[in-house]
């Protein structure tokens, strides 16, 4: 292969099945409390080509197919971080990603950086500054952490993988389009970004423009401790556009003695929010996570769930001490909230992005534990056994406790 041309593929099948659960009530966004299971497929071609002057451009074709358990209805933490999030029985293509990156080094020795999906093997030095500008995802660039960040062979849920009260711009598919540049000097990094928001909350249509837009920042500092790395970082996210609050929503369904709609009450505004995130190798296989989240809770969420506070913790364990130094292993507890004006304007019936039990929910906070157990078999191929326990599945302490059971087939080329 010419060294201009990058080229990988990812295939990605999950399997997901609960069994019936207690559910006394239902709404439209109401998980389906009858044993159920379903599918979800994802293959990427990652296709890059470069100047070799710090300049390269990349396209991800997709194919998509499948079904998240009921439609990714009914819990906020969604299970399935990898679904396709718009399900079809037929597989379909999309171009998720088209975005150029331009790297500009600042001083240092230059150090070598791997080859990989969407990056080239390179001597890159350590003072630089990284510009990306295209289609991509958000948490391509922000939210990233070595433990927890890859639903193909890491965690499944979506509130673990990613902050939950982090409502990043996105489609539906999680992907956007905007810039963002990354100063990185010594042990220190920032980034900023601007990305489009969809053309209404939970839309698959963006607004290109930047009529609705989300700006980003994020500050990350890399430390040891004896020798054994870590790193702590603080985000920051502003989200503008056409959005409700949710008091305006249960006001106006009580006076029209109507179910509350947020659709009926938005007008051009913003919604903010702060993340802490950190990780810290143990041991040379031993690696500890935290993340913490909170969002205005006065108004809807408009991209990815209704949360407006997380708090996760967990551990990651490599196989080398059985022998098995690919092989690895995590244990995950999130627990997510919402505001009292989210949990007044769900109890009077509303909708949200993922969530909408009706008005007999009794909220509770949502908890989730999350194992897995993932097997490198061979030539990229790997298979992961999952379980998630979830408890108040969309604030509902009338609903569940439930098992989410997974398996995760996965292969890289």
């Amino acid at each position: 292969m010419p060294d201009w041309l990058s080229i990988h593929a990812q295939d990605t099948e999950i399997w997901q099945f609960h069994p019936a659960f207690t559910s006394p009530t239902r709404g439209a966004n109401s998980l389906d409390p009858g044993a159920r299971g379903d599918e979800t497929s994802t293959a990427t071609l990652y296709l890059g080509a470069t100047s070799g002057g710090g300049l390269s451009i990349y396209a991800d074709p997709e194919i998509d197919q499948g079904f998240d358990l009921s439609d990714g209805k009914g819990i906020a933490a969604e299970p399935n971080g990898e679904g396709a999030r718009l399900s079809a029985a037929d597989p379909y293509v999309r171009l998720q990603r088209l975005f150029a990156r331009y790297v500009i080094g600042l001083g240092g020795d230059a150090e070598p950086i791997d080859p990989g999906p969407n990056q080239f093997a390179e001597a890159r030095q350590p003072d630089n500054l990284v510009i990306t500008f295209g289609k991509f995802s958000v948490v391509d660039v922000f939210d990233n952490n070595d433990f927890a960040h890859d639903p193909t062979s890491d965690f499944l849920n979506r509130s673990i993988i990613d902050a939950g009260a982090f409502d990043y711009a996105s489609d539906r598919w999680g992907y956007t389009y905007g810039a963002s540049a990354e100063w990185n000097e010594s042990a220190t990094a920032l980034r900023a970004g601007v990305f489009d928001l969809s053309r209404a909350p939970g839309s698959t249509a963006l607004d290109r423009g930047l009529g609705a837009f989300e700006a980003v920042a994020e500050l990350q500092e890399h430390f040891n401790i004896g020798t054994q790395n870590g790193a702590v970082a603080l985000l920051a996210f502003f989200n503008r556009g056409d959005m409700a609050n949710y008091s305006d929503a249960t006001r106006l369904g009580l006076e029209t003695d109507t179910i509350p709609d947020v659709a009926l009450v938005r007008r051009y505004g913003d919604r903010g929010g702060f993340e802490f995130n950190g990780q810290q190798a143990i041991t040379g296989d031993i690696g500890v996570f935290a993340r913490g989240s909170i969002a205005d809770g006065h108004k809807e969420a408009y991209e990815t769930s209704d949360i407006d506070r997380s708090l996760s913790v967990g551990v990651s364990l490599d196989g080398t001490s059985w022998t098995r130094a690919n092989d690895n292993v995590g244990l995950a507890f999130v627990v997510n909230g919402i505001s009292k004006p989210a949990r007044d304007y769900f109890a009077a019936g509303g909708l949200g992005v993922v969530v909408g039990d009706g008005s007999q929910a009794k909220y509770g906070p949502e908890r989730i534990v999350e194992g897995y157990y993932n097997i490198y078999i061979r030539y990229g191929v790997g298979l992961t056994f999952d379980n998630q326990f979830i408890g108040r599945p969309a604030y509902n302490a009338t609903h569940g406790p439930l098992d989410v059971i997974g398996l995760r087939f996965h292969v890289a080329y």
